[in-house]
């Protein structure tokens, strides 16, 4: 079974040490270990220019991030013309506002609805549209998200808080590298009056991989 601080970014599990900094030291994962010496190998060799991978990273974390999708899906909310043509052809659609580029090339669009509920996950790896959601989180790539989001996905939702009842169907959506997914979820109620801006600032990078809810109170709250 997973916990919920199996399925923590990065930024939340910080965030979680340093409220109880003094208490417990956590070492490193072998991931994280592994990921380091390579990158440290990698420097050391030449082949890569730490501040060229710092310049990377931080374009995708800040420039080409979360707040990308959540336009794309204020646009879909305020526009049903656009709505229709991301649900037909989201490349083109998503092109349309100038997000694209690494893996966004074939990108998929699938609509959350008061009796459907989507969840992406990636099996094999890790692939995901990163020119819509930036860097995916630490959890999306875990081996227990990968598992569970097939064989349990109504238990992976509960884990993230998200509880739906019995008579929403939920749809898993298998990320390759041909075809990444991006979810539309459902617009809140009382939003209508809310400015096309205004929207994407509810709009959360969990709620467009499907595993949080949007609410007027921002976030992507289950």
């Amino acid at each position: 079974m997973l916990v919920p601080q199996d399925l923590t970014d990065g930024h939340h599990s910080q965030d979680h040490a340093h409220h109880h900094e003094g208490e417990h030291q956590h070492a490193p994962s072998d991931t994280a270990l592994r990921v380091k010496a390579l990158e440290s190998l990698l420097v050391e060799k030449g082949l890569v220019d730490p501040a060229a991978l710092d310049a990377f990273i931080d374009y995708y974390e800040h420039e080409v991030g979360p707040r990308n999708g959540a336009k794309v899906v204020a646009r879909a909310w305020s526009d049903p013309a656009f709505r229709d043509w991301l649900l037909k052809d989201a490349t083109a659609a998503v092109a349309s506002l100038g997000y694209c580029g690494r893996q966004g090339e074939h990108l998929v669009a699938v609509e959350n609805t008061a009796k459907r509920h989507n969840l992406v996950v990636c099996t094999l790896c890790s692939c995901y549209p990163w020119s819509v959601l930036g860097l995916p989180p630490v959890w999306y790539k875990s081996d227990a998200y990968r598992a569970k989001a097939v064989i349990d996905p109504r238990g992976v939702l509960r884990d993230f808080g998200l509880e739906l009842d019995e008579d929403v169907e939920i749809q898993v959506w298998d990320s390759t590298a041909e075809i990444r997914y991006l979810v539309i979820p459902e617009r809140p109620a009382g939003s209508e009056a809310l400015s096309e801006e205004a929207l994407a600032d509810l709009v959360s990078r969990d709620a467009m991989i499907g595993t949080a809810k949007v609410s007027l109170s921002g976030g992507g709250q289950p």
